[in-house]
């Protein structure tokens, strides 16, 4: 009777969500594999089976691995400075001054804002705000729009990233100073530790849990930015500013190559898929508890 039950709980409870997981994610990327082997341009019904051609298509495009050498770059810059600026951020918020939660809600709110939405006002404040500021001031930094130029434009790029995700990953950080034991604070300054060695060697072992999901979540989310990346700049200027996501669409949806711009997804899952195993490994092996 007991197994009977639990068969009835596992239907009643786990069935929907494994179905729909299967439905949204298992059989897309299944027929996704399929389609990297055909000619189909996204619209036809006609799907011709070309074998690994699309593959040795793809080891040809230049733009893409210039894409993808430009998406590493960016993904090192954001996964830096959002971690780094978020973890400071935090560990100041939960010092005890008051306001500190004033704080955290104002730093969270730049990620409640959509990615073209995000674009589209930091695409007026680089092209109309910064230029005005420039003019008013004559600093040189500010004379023309950031985005007309390639390195400035990845610099913005950057920038707003950095200013949306830092506030998601300070709540992440806040809960990991506030699940710390403060017996094991306390213990470690009675024995003469303070500032970096404090820091070095108590705080951030018993912080690598929040650091091993921070990481992770910014990994996977730098390396796939589309829509900042689309509104912001939308590859701007001639094409220097395009990561590897938006190649990705523009060579399926765009050039109708759907075959070979599916090859290059599998690709970039693959790349982020190793990468974000191997982070997640080797932050895990350092998880201390206290």
């Amino acid at each position: 009777m007991k197994s009977k039950s639990n068969g009835k709980d596992f239907c009643i409870f786990a069935l929907p969500g494994l179905f729909c997981f299967a439905a949204v994610v298992i059989i897309p990327f299944l027929y996704g594999i399929y389609l990297t082997m055909t000619d189909w341009n996204g619209v036809s019904d006609v799907k011709n089976f070309v074998g690994l051609k699309n593959f040795a298509a793809v080891f040809q495009d230049a733009a893409f691995w210039s894409s993808l050498l430009l998406t590493f770059k960016y993904v090192i810059a954001v996964v830096i400075l959002v971690n780094v600026i978020a973890f400071l951020l935090a560990y100041l918020l939960t010092r005890g001054f008051k306001g500190q939660s004033f704080f955290r809600a104002g730093f969270f709110t730049p990620n409640l804002i959509g990615g073209i939405v995000l674009g589209y006002i930091w695409q007026f404040v680089f092209s109309r705000v910064f230029v005005n500021i420039g003019e008013a001031t004559g600093w040189s930094l500010f004379e023309a729009s950031w985005l007309s130029d390639p390195t400035k434009a990845f610099a913005a790029l950057v920038m707003v990233t950095v200013w949306q995700l830092s506030g998601y990953m300070i709540l992440i950080y806040v809960a990991g100073f506030m699940g710390m034991s403060e017996d094991v604070l306390e213990a470690a300054s009675i024995d003469g530790a303070s500032g970096w060695i404090k820091m070095k060697n108590i705080i951030l072992p018993l912080m690598m849990s929040s650091i091993t999901i921070c990481l992770f979540l910014t990994l996977s989310r730098a390396f796939m930015v589309y829509d900042v990346n689309l509104s912001l700049t939308a590859g701007a200027p001639y094409g220097t500013t395009e990561m590897a996501a938006m190649h990705v669409y523009e060579k399926a949806f765009t050039s109708r190559q759907y075959g070979v711009g599916q090859a290059e997804a599998i690709i970039l899952f693959l790349i982020v898929a190793c990468i974000s195993g191997v982070q997640v490994y080797l932050t895990k092996k350092r998880e201390v508890e206290a």
